[in-house]
């Protein structure tokens, strides 16, 4: 009787390099072996099934694979480490694209990634503990609601230009007893239904963002790292929840480069011959940090008055925004040093530094 099953080719003792383009419901899946394709599939989403595929269409292989970060977080990547494949995680902004292949599709996605991560050319980013996601849950939903609330706020207020109660040049903060003002204006019955429904909404934002609060405020009291950032110049209760849910013990990081790169506050680079230029930041990393860094360095330059001299240093050469970013780097590697000191952050004075 003849043997009909496909027998499948045999990796064993190679490397194996498997870009993964994730989707909600799907996985895209290439893998290269000695720079070519070898075999390319699409899945559902199980994070299980593909590490069991993988070792099974390559065994005997070390199999590397690569996917980009998202929605999906972290539980594949896990899942994968779990199963003895060397995974990263990388940046979608570090993904290569050629100029004559811009367009999208899961399976172009998938072979990059693949050809990348052969070629060494992808970095993966660092990849928090659950313990550590569970922390951020609080801070960044907190942010999140904020962010809804000022939606809210602004849905108010296109209203309330469309009937002329608000004049093109007023810049009032929306409070509630703007809007009582408003209402109070325009006594039309459809108005005054849409726009208090959206105060219900308002109100109820804030009540979910005062019990967020409650609860930071509790995992503030347990941290031992808040001192630390409590300590340096414009930080203040919330940011301070978000720099340590975020960095952690910030001499975790082995240098400042390390640490720069995470925070998101690399600045790009175009190096050509003997000049070496350096541009905007290249805006991978950790998007929650670098907003919030750079809306400390904005109050801590009124804080320190090393800082604000370095500020106007650069600002002279180079403009305010890309001061106010340097800022932001050298005000996190001196956050760094202290966490490596473990010591508070310390002011110099103006006169000590050259």
């Amino acid at each position: 009787m003849t043997n009909t099953a496909q027998t499948l080719p045999s990796y064993a003792g190679e490397s194996v390099y498997v870009g993964i383009d994730v989707h909600k419901h799907t996985y895209s899946v290439v893998a290269r072996v000695n720079h070519t394709e070898v075999k390319r599939w699409t899945m559902t989403a199980e994070p299980k099934k593909l590490g069991e595929q993988l070792h099974k269409f390559f065994a005997g292989a070390t199999i590397y694979s690569a996917y980009e970060a998202g929605f999906s977080g972290f539980g594949l990547h896990r899942e994968l480490v779990r199963q003895g494949i060397h995974n990263r995680v990388v940046h979608a902004a570090a993904i290569e694209v050629a100029a004559n292949h811009r367009v999208k599709t899961d399976r172009r996605d998938a072979h990059k990634l693949s050809e990348q991560l052969e070629a060494g050319r992808l970095r993966g980013i660092r990849i928090p503990s659950e313990a550590e996601e569970q922390r951020r849950l609080l801070s960044r939903t907190r942010a999140q609601l904020v962010r809804q609330r000022t939606q809210v706020q602004n849905q108010i207020r296109m209203k309330a230009h469309q009937f002329g109660l608000i004049a093109a040049g007023d810049r009032r903060q929306m409070t509630h007893s703007f809007v009582a003002e408003l209402l109070a204006a325009c006594p039309a019955d459809a108005f005054q239904q849409v726009v208090k429904a959206h105060q219900a909404i308002w109100h109820a934002l804030e009540h979910e963002i005062a019990h967020l609060e409650d609860q930071l405020k509790t995992q503030a009291a347990q941290d031992p790292y808040e001192a630390t950032y409590r300590s340096a110049p414009g930080v203040g209760f919330i940011s301070a929840r978000i720099l340590s849910n975020e960095l952690g013990d910030c001499s975790q990081f082995a240098n400042e480069r390390q640490l720069f790169s995470y925070t998101g506050l690399t600045p790009s680079e175009d190096s050509t011959g003997e000049h070496v230029r350096r541009g905007p930041i290249t805006k991978q990393g950790n998007t929650h940090l670098r907003s919030i860094l750079i809306e400390i360095a904005w109050r801590a330059i009124g804080d320190d008055p090393t800082l604000r001299a370095f500020y106007e240093r650069i600002k002279q050469r180079q403009g305010s925004k890309r001061a106010i970013v340097a800022v932001a780097r050298k005000l996190v590697g001196r956050i760094r040093a202290a966490f490596r000191h473990q010591e508070l952050y310390r002011i110099e004075p103006l006169e000590s530094v050259a």
